[in-house]
Formats: structure tokens, sequence, C-alpha cells
């Protein structure tokens, strides 16, 4: 990580303290870029005063709402979903119960919202709440995997516990942003540079690709 924090910089960890925000964004995030989630992301926001008014609002005005972000007909319902599930637990929009909990029953409780996985608990912990939690999306996973830090064949839900035990819990918000870094500048999916990579001398994965653009 050392080698990664001196290529891309030191991540600085700034908790938002916005729990229903990051369920929202991150829902939006699914299967798109950070750019198109974002511009629905501020799109809602505009269009909306309230989470409420977001909960009650007519579908297809949703959808049509967030449709910069990508498969707005699946993540419009669900969405919705889980702003009426936040509402019965807190109907003043408040989850700052999720502080005070083990991070454990408070994970189990952002899990069974409707859709929620555990990247996006892990996101709404760490990002929003600054808890020890550690997102794994698709960069972190790819990386992680081309390092041997987790099975070939690991599944998203075990990388997640997998990694957690793996590094210690005061560097996951770290370890989630440099690898994300590394995924998106160096180490992409369909041709990662091997050439500029700094690990390339400690990675397993870096062999083959040498060979085969020899």
């Amino acid at each position: 990580m050392k080698t990664l924090g001196k290529l891309y910089g030191e991540p600085i960890s700034r908790p938002h303290g916005d729990p229903v925000a990051e369920l929202v964004l991150t829902v939006l995030s699914q299967n798109t870029s950070d750019k198109n989630s974002g511009r629905a992301f501020v799109q809602l926001m505009r269009n909306y005063p309230s989470w409420e008014s977001i909960a009650e609002a007519p579908l297809e005005e949703l959808i049509a709402t967030i449709k910069t972000g990508g498969l707005a007909q699946q993540k419009a319902p669900r969405i919705k979903r889980i702003l009426k599930a936040v509402q019965e637990r807190a109907p003043d929009w408040s989850l700052a119960f999720l502080e005070e909990e083990p991070i454990e029953q408070s994970r189990a409780w952002l899990r069974g919202l409707p859709g929620v996985g555990p990247k996006t608990a892990a996101c709404v912990l760490l990002f929003a709440l600054g808890q020890p939690a550690l997102p794994v999306d698709t960069h972190v996973e790819r990386v992680a995997k081309r390092l041997a830090l987790l099975p070939p064949k690991t599944t998203p839900e075990q990388a997640h516990q997998y990694l957690e035990e793996l590094v210690a819990p005061r560097e996951y918000f770290r370890f989630h942003m440099l690898l994300i870094k590394h995924g998106r500048r160096t180490c992409s999916a369909r041709a990662p540079n091997c050439q500029a990579c700094p690990l390339e001398e400690e990675c397993p994965s870096s062999f083959p690709q040498a060979e085969s653009t020899s």
C-alpha cells in the first residue's frame, strides 16, 4: 500500500455523515460511471425537496429523473423501497443509531433493506459514518485477485469478509481508495498496463501479461 500511496497520493477519510444519501448514491452508482451516477443524484436532489418526497414520487417520474444514471427502470423502484423501509425505522430520516450500535448489528440492519448487499452496506458505514467496513467493488475485487490477495473463485460476498479479515480495520479506507485508483488508472479490466505498474515484480498475474506482449 505504501507503493500505491506514493503513486496516487494518500487518501484522506472525511465521512460526510449522511447515511441516507450514501444509500441512494450507491444504488445509483451500480453498473455505471461515477460521472453518470453523480449527475443522476444531483438531478434527484434538484427535483425533490426531501427523502419523503422521493419515496412518495410516482415511479415513472422518478425513472425519468434518474435516467442519466442508467438502469433507471431497476434503480428507481429499489430506491423507493429502500426509502420507505428507512422511513419505517426512522421517521425523522436520521440513522444516527447506526453509529451507536455494534458495527455488525448496524451492518445487519443495512443488509436487511431491500436490495442492499455487502458493498452498499459497507459504503454507508465507511463513507457516511467512518465505521470500519471495507467496500469491495469490481475494481477492488479485480486488483485483489490479480495480486493473489483473494482466491480466484471468491464471490463478491466472500470477498468482503475475506478482505476485512486480511486488512487492518484502520486501513480499510486507504486500501479501498488506493485499489480503486489502481484499478481505474493502471490495472484495468481489459488491458492492464503492467509495464507501468509499480507492483509488477510482486504481482503473480503480471507474468503471463509480460510473456504475451513480448
